[in-house]
Formats: structure tokens, C-alpha cells, sequence
């Protein structure tokens, strides 16, 4: 039965700490500094876009009022990293949270705590930050600068001033500036595989961010907006064991993970993370008809072994297999296509080759190398033909 509980997964089946020999890159890069105005001005035209599924906006107002207060006072803040996608248009790497503070005291509105995770998506949304929601108080307060008091007790200066309210010092605000490294890829041309790379070591946050929730920044689409649609279903939280969905974001990897092998595997070469991070690249492309195919094939999938025992997926007892799963999602699929009538597959025997040495030989230490990953998905789709074969008699 699931619970109210983490997810608890095989974390060496995931990719965290997953180690490949990083490409060489021909990057040029190029600072600039834009004064506030201009920042407020790219983010209200969508020339820069802040990755909303990297994480909600989490500053509180005493941390976002000192980040005004400095740049009133003309104090250095630290610099912003963007990454030049086409032209005229960024992607934030480094930064976000400064980014967003100059935008809402311009706007003089900042965001509620309980309402950040909501305003995400819509921020995300095709719609935007439009003046109806900035004006909507259930998202937003007044953006009044709290400031702590000077040593003799004096209030500061700029205590419960507004943008509108700083008088004379409005002008001066709009003119500070904040340096932005604009990088770019020059080669290898056609691959943007740098931008992934410069996220991870360039995130300074206080917990770093883990391969999927910088893959969610990154390749955010339909699909993968549809994603997190994926990971709400009952019966797929009732085979994870938990009626949570993950904060990390693991379980949206073991979905993404299934999807992008059941998808093929030619291109495979050794590493896990570039081969989804192809597959996310490649998925901001698909059509609305496609990505609607994919929910209606995760879906016959779950229903098709509803009946099943929920440990099934669970080989130890302990821990949910995300190798385990998505070899037999993928021979299911497989299966499918090829007429097997998949229902009739004795789940009692399906979780036994979970137990397997024969299994276990491709899910051991090194199996996101290619021998192990393409092995492991073989063996089960042969073992599952030969099942499904017997079931038809």
C-alpha cells in the first residue's frame, strides 16, 4: 500500500554520480552590464527566461530587500550567468533568484510563500506574469523593503520604501547595473550539450541541484509538462509506494528513463544522462499527437498490470528497481506491438527474473554502460516473449 513517504529507489540505479569524459568546447563568452531597467525589460519581453522547474523562487523578503538596498548603494552584487540559446534570447544558468528579486520590487509585488510552486507554472505558461495576477493578492503582497535596524537603533532609510516610494533614489536604482556573462557554444556546432555542464558546476545554490531537476530546467516542453501529469496517476504512485511525488524529482526520471529506452536505443553510447538529455532535447520538438501517444502508452501499461502484485517492481523488498521497471516497460511495449496480448503474463514470474542472477548480471555495478543497459532490455523482452508465447499456448 502506498504511503505518505519518500520514494525509496536504488539510488545507484540513477544517475548522480554517474561519471563520463566531458567533450571539449569551443565557448565564447561575454560580459555586459545591464542596468535594472534593461533586466526588467528583457524578462517582461521573455528574452531572458528564468528555468522555472530549476526551483520556485525561494529568497524571503529580508534577503531580497538587502539585494535592493545594495544595488541602491551602488555595492558590487555578484555577477549572472546566461546562456545565449538564439539570438536576442537567454536562458538563465546563474542568477535566478537575483534576477527575479530586481523584477518584482519593479513591479512592487512579491511572491507568497504558499503560492511560489502555482506561480511556477504559471509563469511558465504561455500567458506569463500578466498585471491581472500581479495584482491578485492571493499570490502576491506588496514588495515593502524590511530592512533590520541600524546598531543605534535608528529604522534604516529605506525601511517599508517601495520602487514607487524611493524618490529620488528610484533613478539611481534603475541606473545600478548587474554584470551578465553571456556564454555561448560555438562548437561542437548543432549540440548544446555544454549548457548542461555549465549548469551543474555553475549552480550555487545551497543544495546543489541533481541531474534531473537541471534536465527539467533545460528541456522544459509539452512533454515534459506532461510529465509531471505522468507522475500524479494513482496506480503509478500505488507501484512506487508512496502517495508523494518526489521533491528531487526521481520518480519524473524513472518515467523519463522508461520513455527515452522504450524509444530505442541505437544512439546509446555509454552514459545514461547524455542519452536522456538527447531524448529531452529532442522531445521539445514532438508534436501535441505525440506527446498524447506517449500518455496513452504509459497509460495502457498501467492498466494492462493493474492486477499485478505491487512488489513486483521491488526484486529485495526494500527498494524499488527503476532498472527492473523500465525493462519490462519497454519489452511490454515491445510485446504490444508485436500482437502478444500482454495482460496474460504471470507477474509472479516476472518479478522472479527480477531476481534473477540472469537479471542481476546487468544491473550490478557499471550498468549504464552500453553492454549492460542494452543486455538488461534484451533479456527481458526475451524472457517476457517466451512467457507471453506460452500464455497464448
Amino acid at each position: 500500500m502506498p504511503s505518505s513517504q519518500a520514494i525509496s529507489v536504488d539510488d545507484h540505479e540513477l544517475e548522480d554520480g554517474e561519471q563520463e569524459q566531458i567533450s571539449e568546447y569551443d565557448i565564447v563568452s561575454s560580459p555586459n552590464d545591464f542596468n535594472t531597467l534593461t533586466i526588467n525589460s528583457f524578462l517582461d519581453q521573455g528574452a531572458i527566461q528564468t528555468p522555472g522547474f530549476q526551483r520556485n523562487y525561494v529568497w524571503d523578503i529580508k534577503r531580497a530587500s538587502k539585494l535592493i538596498e545594495s544595488l541602491i548603494l551602488g555595492l558590487p552584487v555578484p555577477q549572472v550567468f546566461l546562456y545565449e540559446e538564439n539570438r536576442n534570447k537567454f536562458l538563465v544558468i546563474d542568477g535566478q533568484q537575483r534576477l527575479l528579486t530586481v523584477h518584482f520590487f519593479m513591479k512592487g509585488r512579491f511572491p507568497r510563500k504558499e503560492k511560489r510552486g502555482e506561480l511556477r507554472k504559471i509563469l511558465n505558461s504561455e500567458t506569463g506574469m500578466t498585471a491581472e495576477l500581479l495584482e491578485n493578492d492571493e499570490f502576491f503582497t506588496p514588495f515593502k523593503l524590511h530592512l533590520p535596524k541600524l546598531p543605534n537603533g535608528t529604522p534604516n532609510r529605506f525601511s517599508n520604501k517601495t520602487y514607487d516610494t524611493l524618490e529620488d533614489y528610484q533613478n539611481q536604482f534603475n541606473l545600478r547595473t548587474i554584470r551578465n556573462v553571456i556564454v555561448k557554444q560555438v562548437n561542437p556546432k548543432n549540440d548544446d550539450s555544454s549548457i548542461f555542464e555549465m549548469f551543474n558546476r555553475l549552480n550555487t545554490g545551497g543544495v546543489n541541484l541533481n541531474t534531473q531537476e537541471i534536465r527539467a530546467s533545460l528541456y522544459h516542453s509539452a512533454f515534459f509538462e506532461n510529465l509531471f501529469l505522468l507522475n500524479e496517476s494513482k496506480a503509478w504512485r500505488s507501484i512506487l509506494g508512496t502517495d508523494n511525488p518526489d521533491f528531487r524529482m526521481r520518480d519524473i526520471e524513472i518515467i523519463l528513463r522508461a520513455l527515452s529506452l522504450n524509444d530505442g536505443t541505437d544512439a546509446y553510447s555509454g552514459s545514461m544522462t547524455s542519452f536522456i538529455n538527447a531524448y529531452c532535447k529532442a522531445a521539445q520538438a514532438f508534436s501535441g499527437s505525440k506527446v498524447t501517444e506517449i500518455s496513452n502508452d504509459w497509460e495502457w501499461f498501467l492498466n494492462t498490470i493493474k492486477t499485478w502484485d505491487d512488489l513486483v517492481f521491488w526484486p529485495g523488498r526494500k527498494k524499488f528497481s527503476a532498472l527492473f521497471f523500465e525493462s519490462v516497460y519497454s519489452a511490454a511495449q515491445r510485446l504490444r506491438k508485436e500482437g502478444y496480448d500482454v495482460s496474460r503474463l504471470d507477474d509472479s514470474k516476472i518479478a522472479a527474473f527480477g531476481r534473477s542472477e540472469e537479471f542481476s548480471a546487468f544491473s550490478q555495478e557499471g550498468s549504464t554502460k552500453s553492454a549492460k543497459v542494452k543486455g538488461r532490455l534484451s533479456a527481458t523482452y526475451e524472457y517476457m516473449r517466451t512467457l507471453a508465447e506460452e500464455a497464448q499456448g
